[in-house]
């Protein structure tokens, strides 16, 4: 999730719980029931945010693991190429080599 995503987020969660306790607040109902609706809804945004947060880290951890996967293999990729290409670059060396040696051969004649 980026950052945008997840401040916008905060910011809906923060915006309903302050207009939810205004509305309470504001309820033309007796304090001790103003109290219980405060409680109960803050049990419920307190129950709704750890889902969110459950959630959200839950798709983190997945990602990470995703990416994980991904590195090990581009590394192993990339180890299995510069293998090659150093067994590529030994032969070639190795033909330098075998030709000095035939020319060096014949100079010595």
């Amino acid at each position: 999730m980026s950052s945008n995503t997840g401040n916008t987020l905060l910011a809906l969660l923060t915006g309903a719980a302050i207009g939810a306790g205004v509305g309470i607040l504001f309820a033309p109902d007796k304090g001790s029931k103003t109290r219980v609706k405060i409680k109960d809804g803050y049990k419920v945004a307190k129950k709704d945010l750890k889902f969110k947060i459950d959630d959200v880290s839950s798709d983190l951890k997945s990602k990470m693991k995703i990416a994980k996967l991904d590195l090990e293999e581009t590394y192993d990729d990339m180890l299995c190429n510069m293998s090659v290409k150093t067994e590529e670059v030994i032969t070639f060396l190795e033909a330098k080599l075998a030709d000095l040696k035939t020319q060096n051969a014949k100079l010595q004649k």
